[in-house]
């Protein structure tokens, strides 16, 4: 189940992103003008693997009596949000790759 927050992380990365692509005016800028594709794709491992690393506080935290359970199901939900969108991206990722080999020399 997506929650607001990760919406809105998703929507501020992708406005991120748009505005880095708006800002190298096309195709004609230099190829190491804007992000490349293994920092972005860092990146985006990087924030997942922040969400599992606060889901798992949260649910540390309800185990000690510390935290609510709504917080620790919202927490669980980001994560869920955040792996399968990153499944999604290296299926897509893959299926390029596929295609390209595919292709005639």
């Amino acid at each position: 189940m997506p929650t607001p927050v990760a919406a809105a992380n998703a929507y501020a990365t992708l406005a991120r992103l748009s505005e880095q692509t708006k800002s190298l005016g096309g195709g004609d800028a230099a190829p190491d003008a804007g992000p490349s594709f293994g920092s972005v794709l860092k990146d985006v491992m990087d924030s997942v693997i922040a969400v599992g690393r606060k889901s798992d506080a949260q649910a540390q935290a309800v185990a000690l009596g510390k935290a609510n359970m709504i917080d620790v199901v919202t927490a669980v939900a980001e994560s869920e949000t955040a792996i399968q969108a990153l499944v999604s991206v290296r299926d897509k990722v893959i299926a390029a790759y596929e295609d390209i080999l595919k292709m005639p020399i």
